[in-house]
Formats: structure tokens, C-alpha cells, sequence
């Protein structure tokens, strides 16, 4: 009798922006309660996920215990956790406090069934802005040559294509063209996904599925052309990966929830 076929089960979580103190706020919102509130919804929706992309800024502070409880908060998941770095994140406490992540942290390959998840790190050290440099274009064309899955998803943290805000866009991929021609060269990947942006996204670019998802605080409001805070709630995506290369993915928010957020900051 012919077993039935089964995808695999991603959740996608991305810019925590969590503080050393469990109770610090960006732009008014305690980070660490709208993750909870973020995995509470993740529990009830996907609650055996394969495994878990968190794709940067995991702490905003760059401090140790940040990253500590952020992997220690997620653990909930009961899932194997893929990492990048964000523009926000610091890489030394970033790499201790995620000492047993061994080989699960940007730069690095996955190989999940009939998939494989190539990590990028996309950040530039000290920069807001992204970009990927010789050797990361490299890395990249070498891991989708080698792959052994039949299908391949590639994750970042800075936007590839542009989001269609003027401020957010001066931050995306500088070598997006040089990045993308190495897509267009190995026909086996089906899916960019990246963080970034705090909002959704899904469009898909010869044939390749483009994909963004919300923030677990805040959200920016999209098509603005100076920094704008969105009233969104925040979110995850999940992702089901079929052996047959599809993707079904959708953004799922917190409901029933009041977030406090300043929507008059300027900045964050």
C-alpha cells in the first residue's frame, strides 16, 4: 500500500529585537511578551514543525543573555533551529550564547529530506544595510552545486528584491543582481525567504517563490516612503515543503490581542 505523501512542516520566525532585560520595549512594545504571544499561535497552528528558520535581528541589544533566553524561549518548539545574523545582532555573544547551535548558524547548508536550506549571512559588520561579497556569492554557488536535496529554499536576512518603501529600500542586497545570477544559474532552488522588512511578502521571480514574513514585535508599514510603524500584529510564517519542489506558505498574526506600540517614533 503506497504510504501518502507528507511535506515538510517550516515555521519562519524572524526579528525578535528581544533586550537583556525581559522587559525591554522597542518603540513601546515589550519584545519578549509578543514572541510568546507569537509561539502560543505557532503551538496551536503547527505544533510538530520539522524544523524552525529564525532569519535575524534576534536581539536588539546584542547582549548575551538576549540570545541565551531567546534559544531558550523557542526551545518550546521542540524543533531544530536554523540561525542568522541580523544588522542587529552581534556576532561574538551571538556564536557563545549559541555554542551547542554547531553548524545551524548562518553561513551553513541543511539538508531536510528532499530539501536543502543554503543560510546566508547577509550583514555587513557595523552597517544597517545588506550585502553579500565574493566570498558569500561563492558559498552560495558552490552549496547549490553540491546539494543533495532535489529542491532547495535559500534563506537570508535582508531583502533581495525591493519592498517598495524608499527608506527600507536603501537597505536591501547590494549585489542583488550578482546574487540572483547565481539563483538563475542552479534550477533546483524554489524559494528565497528573508526577515528584514517586518512585514509580509510573496511574489516569485522566474519561476522562484520571494518570500517575507512579519516581525514578532513590530511592524513597519509598508509602501511608506519615510520609517513608519504599521498597527499589524505581529506574526509568523509557516511553510509546507512537498517532495514534489511546491511551496505552501501563508503569514498567520496574533488575534484578540492590544499591542502597544508608538506609532510616532521615528526611528528604532
Amino acid at each position: 500500500m503506497t504510504q501518502p505523501v507528507q511535506p515538510l512542516r517550516m515555521v519562519q520566525l524572524s526579528d525578535f529585537h528581544l533586550f537583556a532585560d525581559r522587559d525591554g520595549r522597542l518603540l513601546g512594545l515589550n519584545t519578549q511578551f509578543s514572541l510568546e504571544k507569537v509561539l502560543e499561535r505557532v503551538r496551536q497552528e503547527r505544533p510538530v514543525p520539522d524544523f524552525v528558520v529564525a532569519t535575524g535581528d534576534l536581539s536588539q541589544d546584542g547582549s548575551y543573555p538576549s540570545y541565551q533566553r531567546l534559544e531558550e524561549t523557542l526551545a518550546v518548539l521542540e524543533a531544530p533551529i536554523y540561525w542568522l545574523e541580523g544588522n542587529h545582532d552581534k556576532p561574538a555573544p551571538m556564536l557563545r550564547a549559541l555554542s551547542g547551535q554547531a553548524g545551524r548558524i548562518s553561513p551553513c547548508v541543511a539538508e531536510e529530506g528532499p530539501w536543502t536550506l543554503v543560510l546566508l549571512d547577509s550583514t555587513i559588520p557595523g552597517e544597517v544595510p545588506g550585502e553579500l561579497f565574493d566570498d558569500d556569492l561563492s558559498f552560495l554557488d558552490q552549496a547549490l552545486a553540491s546539494a543533495r536535496g532535489e529542491h532547495v529554499l535559500v534563506c537570508l536576512h535582508h531583502h533581495p528584491v525591493p519592498m517598495g518603501s524608499r527608506w527600507l529600500d536603501t537597505q536591501l542586497v547590494a549585489s542583488a543582481e550578482r546574487f540572483f545570477a547565481v539563483i538563475d544559474a542552479h534550477p533546483r532552488v524554489r524559494g528565497i525567504l528573508w526577515g528584514h522588512v517586518h512585514q509580509e511578502y510573496d511574489a516569485e521571480r522566474n519561476g522562484v517563490r520571494l518570500l517575507a514574513v512579519p516581525s514578532t514585535c513590530v511592524q513597519f508599514k509598508p509602501g511608506s516612503d519615510d520609517f513608519a510603524v504599521d498597527d499589524a500584529s505581529p506574526g509568523y510564517r509557516w511553510l509546507d515543503l512537498w517532495p514534489d519542489g511546491r511551496i505552501d506558505t501563508a503569514v498567520s498574526r496574533v488575534e484578540g490581542i492590544e499591542f502597544n506600540v508608538d506609532l510616532t517614533v521615528k526611528g528604532y
